[in-house]
């Protein structure tokens, strides 16, 4: 499951860079700018998920020893 958390992080970077490169700053909120914006926070939120998950992945196991 680590590994898979760890994955999805990884997937959630490169759509980042992805949209980043189909931003257009002049018109930010018209268009394939505003998709791509979307797609960052939205990226953005999986990445936060995911490291919560982690660490109560790991609070979860330090209490169960």
């Amino acid at each position: 499951m680590k590994y898979l958390i760890y994955t999805i992080i990884a997937l959630a970077v490169v759509f980042i860079g992805i949209s980043v490169g189909k931003l257009d700053f002049q018109n930010l909120l018209e268009g394939d700018s505003m998709y791509a914006l979307i797609v960052i926070l939205a990226s953005l939120c999986v990445i936060v998920l995911m490291s919560i998950l982690l660490v109560s992945r790991t609070i979860s196991k330090k209490q169960d020893s």
